[in-house]
């Protein structure tokens, strides 16, 4: 049987999503790879109703929220490869069986691409940041570290004295003009130009030479990129953003290929749970109105073809 959606990704967005047409009594397959990208992370914040929430629980919850409606389908899987046109997708999952649906919805999430600093990977999500309305607050106005990865790193570096003190580590990734450098002074930026060594304990920043600084927490702007090829195979367009690589989408968030659609973190910068699940939520009632006029168009067209009459 060919569901009416197939949804990629089960995190967020794509559970928001699903909830609309579910809703809506639409047969609908969610495929989840299970790495959420905060999976990580002990809290989430900022998401309104579940803040200071592990987000393991809040996804958790939601799921078992979404198995109430009789016209779900969960694998627990990846999606090795899809194909198709509107009304007519395959999506094959990992271990090679073939899936039907009419709307094809991308949310399987972004990458992080990281500074290679030693250390910094392992404290990611916990002690390393990248979005201060997730978790500047509960550095309690301490020290701040901003580890420069490019141009976005100057905006962290701008913001995030509304949260504490900050030094920014340029460590040979960032070049700052005088304008910029004097930007930075007059909101109390500290300007480090010597390159990172590792990071330690907590959030140590230790220095080429030697010297050691502590932090209550670090931030830096990693590059994005869909978690998947899936897009890119189906002939979607990609744009670049400020943060990386995102699908291309139009307000309904309809991809360049007919019938295949996408939400969250992989269509839409900046990136937090709340904006996921909005942005996912609206992408699934889109899905639902392209199946509802399609079918409208097509009893249409019925209703106005001269009925053949048998001889």
């Amino acid at each position: 049987m060919s569901e009416d959606a197939i949804i990629v990704g089960g995190s967020y967005a794509g559970m928001a999503a699903a909830l609309q047409l579910l809703r809506a009594r639409r047969r609908v397959l969610v495929i989840d790879a299970g790495r959420r990208r905060n999976r990580m992370a002990a809290t989430s914040h900022g998401f309104l109703g579940h803040d200071g929430s592990d987000p393991a629980m809040i996804a958790s919850l939601a799921r078992s929220q979404l198995e109430r409606y009789p016209t779900l389908r969960w694998i627990d899987g990846s999606a090795a490869a899809a194909s198709g046109t509107r009304d007519h997708f395959t999506v094959t999952t990992g271990d090679g069986a073939e899936h039907k649906g009419r709307r094809l919805l991308l949310a399987p999430g972004v990458s992080d691409t990281l500074p290679p600093v030693p250390g910094l990977a392992e404290r990611w999500g916990r002690s390393v940041f990248h979005c201060p309305y997730c978790h500047g607050y509960e550095l309690d106005r301490g020290e701040i570290g901003v580890i420069a990865t490019g141009p976005m790193s100057l905006h962290q570096a701008r913001l995030l004295p509304e949260w504490g003190r900050v030094t920014l580590f340029l460590d040979g990734r960032l070049e700052l003009d005088m304008q910029s450098a004097d930007e930075l002074s007059a909101l109390g930026v500290a300007i480090e130009p010597t390159p990172i060594a590792r990071i330690e304990g907590h959030a140590d920043i230790v220095l080429a030479d030697g010297r050691r600084r502590g932090f209550a927490g670090l931030f830096t702007a990693s590059r994005n990129a869909p978690a998947t090829d899936l897009a890119e195979r189906l002939g979607c367009e990609l744009m670049d953003t400020p943060m990386g690589t995102q699908v291309r989408t139009n307000e309904a968030k309809e991809t360049s290929v007919p019938g295949v659609f996408a939400c969250g973190d992989v269509a839409r910068v900046p990136h937090s749970v709340s904006l996921a699940v909005g942005d996912g939520a609206w992408a699934g009632a889109q899905v639902h109105q392209s199946l509802v006029f399609a079918e409208a168009a097509r009893a249409d067209r019925n209703r106005q073809s001269p009925t053949r009459v048998a001889r």
